[in-house]
């Protein structure tokens, strides 16, 4: 039988290796980074949609929508980069 022990948020198997989980906390701090993003890139793009809107078209929606579109997809992307990075959130070092 393997035994297993539990220490600090990682597990130690019979060989010595460690098998690390992903720290709750870690993942609450990405999705809060993440969401604050996607939140800050449409309101971003909206912004720039009503200008656009009121300068070039005429009061037309379709500058809004696109400029939310924009806002969402680079929120989206962003978040997958963060999602998918091992190192962690973004710090900033003073």
């Amino acid at each position: 039988m393997s035994e297993t022990t539990a220490t600090d948020g990682a597990t130690q198997n019979n060989n010595g290796q460690l098998a690390t989980k992903i720290d709750r906390s870690l993942l609450n701090d990405k999705w809060d980074v993440v969401l604050s993003n996607m939140l800050v890139k449409v309101g971003m793009g909206f912004g720039v949609g009503v200008v656009t809107s009121v300068l070039l078209f005429r009061r037309r929606a379709f500058p809004v929508w696109l400029g939310i579109g924009f806002g969402v997809g680079r929120g989206y992307s962003e978040g997958d980069a963060i999602f998918r990075s091992t190192s962690g959130i973004r710090t900033v070092k003073v």
